[in-house]
């Protein structure tokens, strides 16, 4: 378990690099304070100080140092694009000499690095949604082990099984695809070889076939027609992601919903599995997502390895606490990463240049929530948007240079999904089929998804989950989510919880209906989670922002930013691809501010495709050469 304690301590050591930590990612929308184009010092400084035309250093007494000007890049946004771009940033620039720059990290969290607990109002530890972390996460996983040196015993969970219930019981179980087993009823044959096969782990098999053996027995009413139904599904999945990037937009324009009923799916298999698998996979429902996008997560599902769809959890405290806290840390006391929390992004300006006529960054403005004052970073040489949609609709919308630009005011267009979190704490033990579950159909989610996570099981009821508090009774603490929940919004606290314990958990799982709530915590997020909507594609920024022939030194992460001809095999695997997308929006911007020669962080692909998906996609291309794709627009 990671001592957070500990990652406090260091924190404190470091506070001279440290100008600023506290307030939410950009999120929230904020006013433009007018500054002077002067350099403008910390509010915490001792001088103001300003450059000369030589590039010395004067203060406001006259002094002369001949201390050369830093040059600066600043990452907007702390979520896993922010973090991988200053790992990538912070590693290269020591190879060559670390005094010579000054990566900071700006963010409107209070704490972005994670090392102070988020926590309810009577102390115990929360956070924004429960997010797994897959088999195909080779970027994440070699962070965890082989940077930071932590066990991956100790951070994440087993894999898990999950269950799907509706208000007619249990519907199917997702197996652990790579622990499945024969069935112990094996034993009884008469045939030597099989009754041996028994209770056997079943060896990898080829996908889907792999796939198909491992849920068989797991669809507790979902009849094998209906199941049998996606077969047309998997041959549009091949020909959506083998097809070059026109074909995919084709797909992009199409929703889910109208592919389904193209391919003939059965209307029992997409209400009671699909749909709620998009609902909290992709947070909407089939007719309200790009039909590329829901592709991509198919493909993981039925298509890649047969264990590509594994997923683990995180076994102690939050992702901040396990992983982000221990990454800040090591960037902060030993690359001199500047990190500034609370802060409010106003305005990123931009200036054209004298010679090549190019558009260069060359300003950020941000608020500090702290000092409540408006500061201004001068002579700026690099900037990563390393944010969501919502973030980026503020930034541009007070960033008029930026909004100029089509990209930029095309990626504030697109909206995002709205999210509540609730977690409940019980004064009993409420034992389930599984930790992680899935309600399907409820009328009382009123269109929205929704999941169930018993974070007793995953995190073994540890005395983190309770604050510290050893004078109650600990039973069971779920982490319940709700996506795609514009209808719930305007319920108050106390209703949301009176949805999920009257009515949604006693349904699916009867126990629920005889613990009782000691303590309970509501969050809404309108608006916050990327939504792929039909139609998106272009309208998603790219990771080289603008272009490097239009505004060089600006650059995009996130897991909704289109890669180009940096894209990374984990499409529709959110954590990892917005991961990936920071190290190569950082490996980017050093192509382009005269930092060529400087090393670049590597990137670890996915595995690669199985040959029979492969040769799925040769021969799907020949066919398409001579056939239309009456599908698609």
């Amino acid at each position: 378990m990671i001592n957070s304690s500990n990652y406090k301590l260091k924190y404190l050591n470091s506070l001279s690099i440290v100008l600023c930590i506290q307030q939410w990612s950009s999120i929230t929308p904020f006013q433009i304070s007018s500054r002077p184009n002067t350099a403008r010092a910390s509010s915490n400084s001792i001088l103001s100080l300003r450059a000369t035309a030589n590039g010395a250093i004067t203060s406001d007494s006259g002094a002369v140092s001949t201390a050369k000007a830093k040059k600066k890049i600043c990452i907007i946004g702390g979520g896993w694009g922010g973090w991988g771009a200053a790992k990538a940033l912070c590693e290269a620039t020591k190879e060559k000499d670390q005094h010579d720059y000054q990566i900071m990290l700006i963010d409107a969290l209070p704490d972005p690095t994670g090392i102070s607990p988020y926590l309810s109002k009577t102390g115990k530890p929360v956070e924004a949604g429960t997010r797994g972390f897959w088999k195909d996460y080779p970027n994440i996983n070699d962070l965890t082990t082989n940077y930071l040196n932590l066990d991956e015993n100790d951070i994440f969970t087993p894999f898990t099984n999950s269950s799907f219930y509706s208000p007619d019981g249990l519907e199917a179980t997702a197996p652990v695809f790579s622990e499945v087993k024969f069935p112990s009823s094996l034993s009884s044959l008469p045939i030597p070889f099989l009754s041996e096969l028994a209770d056997q782990v079943v060896p990898p098999l080829p996908s889907p076939l792999g796939q198909i053996v491992a849920t068989f027995p797991l669809f507790e009413r979902i009849p094998l027609a209906d199941r049998a139904s996606m077969a047309g599904l998997l041959l549009a999945t091949i020909d959506c992601l083998g097809g070059d990037e026109k074909v995919q937009a084709a797909y992009d324009k199409m929703n889910a919903h109208d592919l389904f009923v193209q391919f003939k799916l059965s209307d029992r298999l997409v209400e009671d599995f699909i749909k709620p698998t998009l609902l909290v996979g992709l947070f909407k429902p089939p007719e309200e997502l790009s039909a590329l996008v829901v592709m991509e997560l198919l493909y993981y599902y039925a298509l890649a390895h047969q264990d590509s769809f594994d997923v683990r959890w995180i076994k102690n405290g939050t992702v901040s606490s396990s992983l982000i806290a221990p990454l800040a840390t090591e960037l902060q006391n030993e690359y001199g990463l500047v990190v500034k929390g609370g802060c409010r992004v106003n305005e990123v300006s931009l200036s054209s240049g004298d010679d090549d006529g190019l558009l260069n960054a060359n300003k950020v403005t941000y608020f500090d929530t702290t000092s409540k004052t408006t500061e201004t970073i001068d002579d700026v040489d690099g900037v990563i948007l390393a944010l969501g949609c919502k973030g980026m609709e503020n930034v541009v919308r007070t960033s008029p240079d930026l909004a100029r630009l089509p990209v930029f005011s095309k990626a504030a267009s697109l909206k995002g999904i709205d999210v509540i979190s609730v977690r409940l704490w019980f004064d009993k033990v409420v034992p389930t089929r599984t930790p992680a579950n899935v309600f399907s159909r409820f009328s009382e989610l009123r269109g929205a998804g929704g999941t169930f996570f018993m974070l007793d099981q995953l995190q073994e009821n540890n005395d983190d989950l309770w604050g510290g508090d050893e004078t109650i009774n600990k039973g069971s603490v779920v982490a319940c989510d709700f996506y795609n929940a514009g209808a719930l919004l305007s319920l108050s606290d106390e209703d949301i919880v009176k949805i999920l314990t009257d009515e949604l958990l006693p349904s699916a799982v009867s126990k629920f209906a005889d613990a009782k709530v000691v303590d309970s915590w509501v969050a809404k997020y309108p608006g916050t989670v990327s939504w792929f909507s039909p139609g998106s594609f272009y309208s998603r920024p790219p990771l080289e922002g603008a272009g490097k022939n239009v505004l060089p030194n600006v650059k995009v992460a996130g897991d909704w930013v289109r890669m180009g001809e940096r894209e990374h095999g984990a499409k529709g695997l959110c954590q990892e691809r917005a991961y990936v997308s920071g190290i190569e929006a950082a490996n980017s911007l050093m192509d382009s501010i005269g930092m060529e020669n400087f090393p670049k962080h590597p990137v670890i692909q996915v595995r690669e495709d199985e040959a029979q998906f492969k040769f799925g996609v040769e021969l799907n291309n020949r066919v398409m050469k001579v056939l239309p794709r009456f599908w698609v627009r």
